[in-house]
């Protein structure tokens, strides 16, 4: 949990939001049982990625855009792509 923590506080999560979240991880990692399938790390993996998932929003949401539109993708420490939308890329 230590490790997803400091993941979590390097990519500048709220702490609020962190200590929530990690705490629901830790909670249904503590309460399922090990599928015979998966090792415990594994199963703390699914457990992290479904409430990441739901976290996000779970459901998928169509964006209504104006034809002309800006996305900015921003990852790590600020490290951003900008893409134009695919109807005004060139094939």
């Amino acid at each position: 949990m230590r490790e997803i923590r400091l993941a979590l506080i390097d990519a500048d999560v709220n702490l609020d939001v962190l200590n929530a979240f990690v705490e629901r991880v830790r909670e249904r990692a503590l309460g399922e049982q090990v599928l015979k399938s998966l090792t415990p790390g594994q199963q703390v993996i699914k457990v992290v990625n479904d409430e990441l998932t739901e976290l996000m929003g779970a459901d998928a949401v169509e964006l209504d855009l104006p034809r002309r539109s800006v996305i900015v993708l921003a990852g790590l420490q600020g490290s951003g792509r900008r893409r134009p939308p695919p109807s005004s890329r060139c094939a």
